[in-house]
Formats: C-alpha cells, structure tokens, sequence
C-alpha cells in the first residue's frame, strides 16, 4: 500500500517556526568562511552556548571570558574584553544570523579535578550590572559597541544536576536567587527590548515516570528514575520565581533522543519530544506563564559517533522538526553546528569541513520556513512525516521525511514541479524516484 499524503494550500495553520535554528556556529579559528551555510538554509539563530574557545580558550560569550576580574568596575568600559566575541557577533549579524545569547558560562567537563568557573558568583547584583553593560554594549553602542537588537538573553544552562553538574556548583535556591536578581534587574534596564528567559534545563523526560501528574497521558514509565528530580526541580523553580513575581519571557529545555532502541534511555522517539513539550506546556500554565515562548534550544536524535554523516541522522533530525513543528514549541535549537571534534557536531565533517547529510535536512525545512505560513498536511503512515508551507506569491513545498521502510508515496492536494532528495548520495539535489522514498530519506518537493 503506498504512503497517502494529502495536503490543502488554502488551508493555513500558522506561521513557519524557527524548528531550524542551532547551537554552535561553524566559526572555526575565527573564520566565517562557513557561517554562509546558515544563511544558504535560511537558519534564523544560533545559540551560543558551549562556545568559550577551544580546547579551553577562555575567549568567546563566557561572563568570565568577557569580564576577566569580578573586583574590577562593572561600569567601566576597560573592565571588559568584547574582542573574540565582537568579531563572533559581527560574523553572524553579516551573514543574518540572530544570536541567543547565553549569560553564563561554558560547561566543564572535567569539573571532578577542579572546577573554575561554575560556582555562584560573589555578588549577584554585581553579575547582573555585569550583564547589563554586556546587553548594551551589543544593543546600544555603549564601549564602542553595536546595534544588534539582540533579543533573546538566556540566564545561565542546566544548573540542575546536582552532584554531577558540570555547570553550577552551588544549590538550587543560590541559581533561583540569580536568576531573580538578573532577570528582574534585565527587564528594569530594557523592558520589552530584550526577552530574558532561562534556564537551560537538563531535562523533563522524568515526567515519564509519573505521567498523569505533568498532563500525559497514561504511558509505561520508563528510563533512569533519577531524571525524575529534573522536573521536581522544575517545579521549585516555577514556584520560586512566581512567589516573587519574576519576569520569564521564554522557558528553555533540552532533549536528547535515543532512537536506538535502548531500554533504559529516558526518551526514545521525536513522539516523546512532543510529550515533552506538552510538559512544557503544563508547568507555564500551571505557574502563570503561559504566555512564555517555549524554547527547546538543545536537541539531538542521532548523537551516537556511529550515526555522524548517516542519511538515517539526516532522517531522525528532519522528522524532529516536522514534528516540533506541530507543538507549541516556538524555537529549537539543534546541538549543534560546530565544526570540530565532537559526536555532537552533526551538520559538519570535522575532518574536511563539509556539509553532512543533516545539514541538508535543516537546509530542506529552511526552504519552507523561508516560505513562511504552513498548511494542512497529514501522512497516512506514521513513520513518514510530512510538512507543507506556502509564501506570499502562492509558492508551494512539501517536506517528507522516512524513518521506516522504503514505501511508494501518493500526494494529493497539490502538484509540483521538482524534487530533491536527502540522503546519503543526494544533498538536497534532484530524485531520481520521486514516487517513492527510501528508507531514511528527505524528499522536498516545490
């Protein structure tokens, strides 16, 4: 039986959202000599996170890469040092890239010998002036600096894993406490300017083990129980900065994806994301910000070394965009576009600095979010996801993509005059079979 999927051009759902945008750029040893691929995939931001320097460079974002010396003076200019990041921000504005900014720190993984720099800081006050002068110097000119009108201000990432935690060495209610300094302290100096939101967290696939009580449906639990203790953090979190009335512009998660088939792996399909962000969902309405963004600004399905350069990672990212899409999910970030040695860096060959087949996933959704209003679209089987989007001017695309077996498609609704293919062997590039796609294949069809 063929794959019907039928879609409406006049029947419009909403806007395109940016289910495209990632981590770490391709800014290698100070070149933008790559950042052109994000453009070419109409990739609207990238979140810098995890992007203080190589091999522990201390240059890049970092509060302490920019603010060298906490005893020094937060109010005068050679207090700071903006140069990598400068040159980082003007590489991404030409090339028109929005940043989300992270105000904190990058992770350190081998925090067990020493840790450095994720401790609380001395004087929170004093870390959110710290902040500020940051925010107008890249906003407002101020040090000599620019008018990027950049929006989103994250406060700090994943302070909530405890013990284990490679990124906040303090308690719970030491990173509520900054969080409501900054935050409050944010919005005094901007208003509505800037977005400030946070915090990065690890997780909310614990809510898997108790369903009912984070609005899912009844499901098996499953998955390592300690993750539990993220969405029990959460909780306190909501309650605290409700208690005192803090701003919260946006809410940021992440999710990483196990499609292996791991038993003991906490979340397992792009279908459990979505769960995920009805968790999401629930505690901002639970806690009186339900008109927060929801941003999922670290992600990723195929993770696993085995699976870098694979037309099945190019499938699993793909069908997670398709899916987000349909959530209430406002921005992902996908983990990430870096180029180096990492299993994490799935848009880039390390070696030769090449697009992977992932890359042209993003590039293929950036052809329908560059069109901008998606339609009505429905896959009539459920291992092929399908997503349709039409511009101004009565353009039309239609997005597929396969995480099962080789099935023939049968589209109704509309016509169009090419397809491309996503794979191993096609890089967004002319399909030789456009009525079937393969397993682990993208088809965009325009």
């Amino acid at each position: 039986m063929p794959t019907v999927i039928s879609a409406d051009f006049d029947r419009p759902l909403g806007p395109v959202r940016a289910m495209h945008a990632v981590g770490q750029p391709p800014f290698p040893h100070m070149s933008p000599d790559y950042l052109h691929y994000l453009t070419e995939a109409h990739i609207p931001y990238s979140r810098l996170h995890d992007v203080g320097g190589l091999f522990g460079g201390y240059m890049y974002v970092d509060i302490p890469n920019i603010f060298r010396d906490f005893s020094a003076n937060e109010y005068d200019p050679a207090s700071y040092d903006f140069g990598f990041t400068d040159a980082l921000l003007k590489a991404l504005d030409e090339h028109g890239v929005k940043p989300v900014y992270r105000l904190g720190v990058t992770i350190e993984n081998f925090f067990e010998i020493k840790a450095y720099r994720i401790f609380p800081p001395a004087d929170y006050g004093k870390w959110a002036r710290i902040c500020e002068h940051i925010v107008r110097h890249y906003n407002e000119g101020w040090a000599d600096g620019f008018h990027f009108g950049i929006v989103y201000w994250e406060i700090w990432n994943e302070p909530e894993d405890g013990p284990g935690s490679g990124m906040w060495r303090g308690t719970d209610m030491e990173f509520f406490r900054l969080y409501e300094v900054a935050s409050k302290h944010l919005k005094e100096c901007f208003g509505d300017a800037v977005k400030i939101g946070g915090y990065g967290s690890c997780g909310l696939d614990g809510a898997f083990q108790d369903p009912a009580a984070f609005g899912l449906p009844e499901i098996p639990p499953r998955g390592e129980t300690y993750r539990y203790y993220f969405v029990q953090y959460a909780e306190k979190f909501f309650r605290y900065i409700r208690e005192r009335n803090c701003p919260l512009d946006f809410y940021s998660w992440h999710c990483y994806i196990n499609t292996d088939g791991n038993p003991n792996w906490h979340c397992r399909s792009v279908e459990d994301a979505a769960l995920l962000a009805r968790v999401v969902d629930h505690l901002l309405n639970k806690y009186g910000y339900a008109n927060a963004e929801r941003h999922l600004n670290e992600w990723n399905n195929a993770w696993e070394l085995k699976h870098r350069g694979t037309a099945y990672a190019a499938a699993q990212a793909a069908a997670m965009m398709l899916t987000m899409q349909n959530t209430d999910t406002d921005l992902m970030c996908y983990y990430d576009a870096r180029i180096g040695a990492s299993c994490f860096g799935g848009m880039f060959n390390p070696m030769n600095y090449t697009p992977l087949p992932v890359y042209y996933a993003f590039k293929a959704f950036g052809e329908l979010y560059a069109l901008g209003t998606q339609v009505f679209c429905e896959s009539g089987n459920p291992a092929v996801y399908a997503l349709a989007a039409k511009g101004k001017n009565g353009e039309r695309a239609l997005m597929i993509a396969n995480t099962g077996e080789d099935t023939e498609i049968t589209l109704e609704g509309a016509a169009f005059d090419r397809a491309d293919a996503v794979d191993e062997n096609h890089q967004l590039t002319p399909a030789e079979t456009p009525t079937v796609i393969k397993k682990n294949q993208i088809l965009l069809f325009r």
